[in-house]
C-alpha cells in the first residue's frame, strides 16, 4: 500500500496545510532583534503527537520566534514549509522505500536489511545502520558527472551520508536490532535545496517500514528497537530575516544556513550552521532554532500520517 501525505496544496490520503504561524517557548526566550521590525509575534502550544505508542510519543512544547511579514521568492511566509509529500512503498524490492518531496526537491530513500554486522561489531550483540547518499547527474540545473565515473565520492557526499547515518542511528536501540545491518540509500532525483534534510525525514519513514518487515520475518526478539522518530529541516537568515525550509534560490543567497536534526521527543541530534560574509548573532541563532522547532512539529505529524495504516 502507498500512503501519501502533504503539507500544502498537493493531494494525498493524508493532507494538511502548512499554515504560517509563530510559537512561543518561554524557556528559550531571548531578546528578538529590533531590526526584525516588519514582523509579527504570536504564541501557541503545539502537541507534536497524540499517539500512545512509545516511538511516536512527542512531548508538548512551545517555541518563541518573531516572524517577518516578508514574501520569499516562492511566495511562502517566513515560517512556512514547502509543500511536502511522503510516498511509501515506492520501490518493489527494498524492505522500506519512500519518495519524499520537499517542494521541487525529490529523494528516493530505501532501507535494505542484511544479516550480519561489520567486523568491529562482531560478538557485541547489536546491529548496525549505515547510509549512502548520491545525486543523479541531472538532478540539478546542469549535468554533474557521476561520482562513480570519477572514481571517488566527493567531500560533500561523504559529509551528508555520515549525517544521515548518525541521525538515523539515534532513532534505534541497536542492542534490540540483533545481528542485522540496515543499509540506507538516499538518491536525489531532483534538487532544489534541502536534500540532506529531506533525505533524513524520508529515510526515517522507510526505516520504520523496514523494521516492520524484520518483525514479520521473525526478527526483533528483544523488542522494538525504534526509540523515537527523527526529522530534519533547514533554516537560515535570508535578506536579514530568519526563514524556514530554504529552497535553492534562498540557500544560494542566504547569509546563514542551518540544518537542524531533532527527535520527536524534542531533543537535538545535530545543528550544522555556516555564516557567509558576516557572523550570525546569538539572538538570530535562537530565532532560527525556534523556526526549526516549529517546522519539526509539522514534519513529525506528516511522518505519523504516512505511517498510520
Amino acid at each position: 500500500m502507498v500512503a501519501q501525505c502533504s503539507a500544502g496544496s498537493q493531494s494525498g490520503s493524508a493532507t494538511r496545510a502548512a499554515k504560517p504561524f509563530a510559537l512561543t517557548r518561554p524557556e528559550l526566550e531571548s531578546p528578538i532583534p529590533e531590526r526584525f521590525g516588519n514582523a509579527r509575534l504570536a504564541s501557541a502550544t503545539s502537541k507534536m503527537s497524540s499517539r500512545n505508542d512509545a516511538p511516536y510519543n512527542s512531548r508538548q512544547f512551545s517555541v518563541s520566534v518573531q516572524v517577518s511579514q516578508m514574501k520569499r521568492p516562492s511566495g511562502r511566509a517566513a515560517d512556512q514549509l514547502r509543500s511536502i509529500r511522503i510516498t511509501r512503498n515506492y520501490t518493489k524490492h527494498a524492505e522500506g522505500s519512500v519518495l519524499v518531496e520537499f517542494g521541487d526537491t525529490k529523494v528516493i530513500c530505501t532501507v535494505s536489511v542484511e544479516n550480519g554486522v561489520p567486523r568491529f561489531l562482531k560478538g557485541q550483540g547489536q546491529g548496525w545502520l549505515t547510509a549512502e547518499y548520491g545525486m543523479l547527474p541531472r538532478a540539478t540545473g546542469e549535468r554533474n558527472q557521476r561520482e562513480a565515473s570519477r572514481g571517488k565520492q566527493g567531500g560533500r557526499t561523504l559529509e551528508i551520508q555520515r549525517l544521515i547515518g548518525r541521525s538515523l542511528r539515534a532513532a534505534l536501540d541497536m542492542s534490540k536490532l540483533g545481528d542485522v545491518t540496515l543499509y540506507v540509500d538516499c538518491d536525489v532525483i531532483q534538487a532544489d535545496g534541502g536534500t540532506r534534510t529531506a533525505s533524513i525525514t524520508g529515510a526515517m519513514v522507510a526505516l520504520a517500514d523496514a523494521l516492520k518487515v524484520i518483525k514479520k520475518r521473525g526478527g526483533l526478539k528483544g523488542g522494538d528497537p525504534l526509540k523515537q522518530m527523527i526529522a530534519a529541516v533547514s533554516v537560515g537568515m535570508y535578506q536579514g530575516e530568519p526563514v524556514l525550509d530554504l529552497d535553492y534560490l534562498e540557500d544560494s543567497a542566504a547569509e546563514t544556513d542551518l540544518n537542524v536534526v531533532m527527535t520527536s521527543a524534542g531533543g537535538f541530534i545535530e545543528v550544522q550552521g555556516t555564516a557567509e560574509g558576516a557572523p550570525f548573532q546569538p539572538e538570530e541563532l535562537n530565532a532560527m532554532l525556534a523556526l526549526a522547532q516549529k517546522g519539526m512539529t509539522e514534519l513529525f505529524e506528516l511522518q505519523r500520517a504516512a505511517l498510520a495504516d
